[in-house]
């Protein structure tokens, strides 16, 4: 296991190295995201009764935070190693697809749960917050780092530079975050948008883990986990087969 800790070490120091980018920026947008929308919307919009909706804006920024981070952790890795060529010596080594899947995924979650506690630590003060089932808060950000981790593995793999990985972020990434119910309760969309958001697997991540602060959601917890353990049993399937095939790594 000692080469498998090495680049789980090496993939961790990476952004650690640079963390004033790699987690106080996203800190400071998600606590901009707060100031914004909790000021204009707080004494206009009430999503569950008896949260108001500042409160009810900080677990979804908190889940937003740990997505995106997540993913760009295991993307921009990959794709900075493709490209720089340095690739070439973790692919020499006598690691398996699976340490290699593992270290890679591991990693990207660190960055996004730890993205994710200070974007907690910080904007809770703004609100005031209520801890009904702590165990489905824990639930949903490691399930949620760990698919989009490997959502980030795979567009690593798939891009060939900074711009395919810069437009696979813009056009699936972040739509899909924003129109998971950061902001709002999928309950306030017409019906043929509830429809769609119920295709997205970012809206179960966000609901469950809303509702391990306020004991509601707009589905059951126990549906969204499913629903977010069979996307990343999937997807990690795929990312293990495209590593062991050598899908774009082996030029």
């Amino acid at each position: 296991m000692s080469g498998f800790q090495t680049l789980l070490y090496k993939e961790v120091l990476r952004f650690w190295k640079v963390a004033t980018q790699t987690v106080a920026a996203p800190i400071l947008t998600a606590v901009l995201y707060l100031l914004i929308f909790g000021h204009v919307l707080k004494n206009h919009v009430q999503v569950y009764p008896g949260v108001n909706y500042t409160t009810f804006l900080v677990p979804g920024l908190v889940m937003m935070s740990v997505l995106q981070n997540a993913f760009a952790n295991a993307s921009s890795s990959l794709i900075q190693s493709k490209i720089t060529g340095n690739l070439v010596f973790v692919l020499l080594t006598p690691l398996s697809h699976w340490e290699f899947f593992s270290a890679y995924v591991l990693a990207a979650m660190v960055r996004g749960l730890a993205v994710g506690c200070g974007v907690f630590l910080v904007t809770a003060w703004f609100a005031d917050m209520s801890f009904v089932a702590p165990w489905w808060i824990a639930i949903f950000a490691i399930l949620g780092a760990a698919l989009l981790g490997t959502l980030g593995l795979i567009a690593g793999m798939w891009a060939e530079k900074f711009d395919q990985l810069a437009a696979f972020q813009n056009f699936v990434i972040v739509p899909s975050t924003f129109l998971s119910g950061v902001f709002y309760s999928i309950h306030s969309l017409p019906p043929v948008w509830q429809t769609v958001s119920h295709f997205n697997p970012f809206f179960y991540m966000i609901d469950g883990f809303r509702y391990g602060f306020f004991g509601q959601s707009d589905v059951n917890p126990l549906t969204s986990c499913l629903a977010v353990a069979g996307f990343l049993l999937l997807l990690s399937g795929f990312a293990v087969y495209l590593l062991k095939s050598g899908y774009k790594l082996r030029h």
